[in-house]
């Protein structure tokens, strides 16, 4: 517990991971309802196409979400990327290993907007911006669904 993030102490039920699920690279976050704010946290890489279990249970047992909140990636007109079906898989993956409710959310180009924001506008290079994409559309994610948490009146 003394590498426990000063961050954590303030946990409370309230407290939701998001997660930018690529085959390669998984982008994580950590937000909060009654801030309705979320927060990057790391981008965690996928091994032969696998998600890493052991990365992904150390942050749930860090933070003690009580849900969590992946993007899901669809065309304009509803139906599947061919990402999409590995995204409800790991969706599946999720609620059953850690026994947790898994929230799914429109990631609407989050990835691309992530880009656009860290390329743009904060001029970030090439490599670095390889790097954190993913933990920026994964707090992107979570904070669209925090949004729609508040404005769906289902605290």
């Amino acid at each position: 517990m003394a590498n426990r993030d000063p961050l954590a102490a303030n946990i409370s039920n309230d407290t939701y991971l998001g997660f930018d699920f690529g085959n390669k690279k998984i982008g994580t976050a950590v937000g909060q309802v009654t801030t309705r704010s979320a927060s990057s946290l790391q981008t965690l890489r996928s091994p032969n196409e696998t998600p890493d279990w052991h990365a992904i249970g150390k942050l749930i047992a860090e933070w003690q979400p009580a849900g969590l909140v992946v993007g899901i990636s669809r065309k304009a007109d509803g139906t599947d990327n061919p990402i999409t079906p590995r995204m409800l898989k790991f969706c599946r993956q999720l609620q059953g290993r850690f026994n947790l409710p898994v929230y799914q959310q429109d990631e609407a180009l989050s990835t691309y907007e992530a880009k656009q924001l860290l390329f743009d506008e904060v001029n970030v290079n090439a490599t670095k911006l390889w790097a954190v994409q993913d933990q920026l559309a994964a707090q992107l994610i979570l904070q669209s669904w925090l949004n729609d948490f508040k404005n769906t009146g289902t605290d």
